[in-house]
């Protein structure tokens, strides 16, 4: 009732919360001065090439010069984080992947009997990664390694979640860089899916913690594929998020144009 009768809000949404749209495109030209920004220092991992450390300075020294005070936080947990995401988002993924057995939703490829009917449609209806991620859903959910590896992972992200309350203390939002490298080639690690997810090593953090996250391209590399700058703000924070990613894009002043590649 409460949804239905606030404007701005589509009562057909059942994810919308009770409070009115901020309009995120005034935040863009609004100065972002006086604000605190976090640099977390476990984010600077060993092997990080050194266009992406660059980077991060050269964003860093943007938001300086946009009126933004630059302070050192901590988040001890992050090490953890990538091991912890791939349990947890998997087990996710294999409990909610359960409904397309090709009985009540999605594709259905006939079988001799159910069970090749299930076999069949759940083999040729997902990809390989999607196949991986239900395997390892299933498997850290199965009997004996629920409380081995799903709780615990649960309770490494509870902690991650806590870095961040103890960060947003300090800070009003986090500069951080998006990959530790650029994108590699189409196809290029699809026989190596652990390498694919360490990609992943900065940006997961924000999932596990529920927050809000932005990428801003903001140069190139050597071969002059795009890198981007991170922005992490708190929860339903994300006016922060518009001001500092417009700060930062127009001091990278990114125009990019990559060369057509199918």
């Amino acid at each position: 009732i409460l949804l239905t009768s606030m404007a701005g809000h589509d009562p057909k949404d059942s994810t919308s919360l009770p409070v009115e749209t901020p309009d995120f495109a005034a935040f863009v030209g609004r100065s972002v001065k006086g604000l605190r920004v976090g640099v977390p220092k476990e984010y600077r991992v060993d092997g990080m090439p050194a266009e992406i450390d660059a980077l991060w300075e050269q964003g860093i020294a943007w938001l300086k010069e946009a009126g933004c005070e630059i302070v050192e936080v901590s988040l001890p947990h992050t090490k953890y984080a990538l091991p912890a995401y791939y349990i947890v988002a998997p087990a996710e993924a294999s409990s909610n992947l359960a409904r397309y057995d090709g009985m009540r939703y999605g594709l259905r490829v006939e079988g001799a009997n159910l069970t090749e009917t299930y076999e069949k449609t759940r083999a040729e209806g997902f990809g390989a990664e999607v196949k991986r991620r239900i395997l390892i859903g299933t498997y850290v959910l199965s009997a004996g390694y629920y409380d081995a590896y799903y709780l615990k992972a649960l309770k490494v992200r509870r902690r991650i979640a806590d870095d961040f309350d103890q960060a947003f203390e300090k800070v009003d939002a986090l500069l951080t860089p998006t990959a530790p490298s650029a994108a590699f080639a189409l196809g290029d690690k699809s026989d190596d899916p652990v390498a694919m997810y360490l990609n992943d090593i900065f940006t997961v953090t924000v999932n596990l913690a529920g927050l809000p996250g932005m990428s801003v391209p903001a140069g190139l590399d050597a071969n002059g594929l795009p890198l981007g700058l991170q922005l992490i703000g708190r929860a339903l924070d994300e006016g922060t998020l518009f001001s500092l990613g417009g700060a930062i894009e127009k001091a990278a002043n990114f125009r990019a144009k990559p060369q057509k590649w199918w």
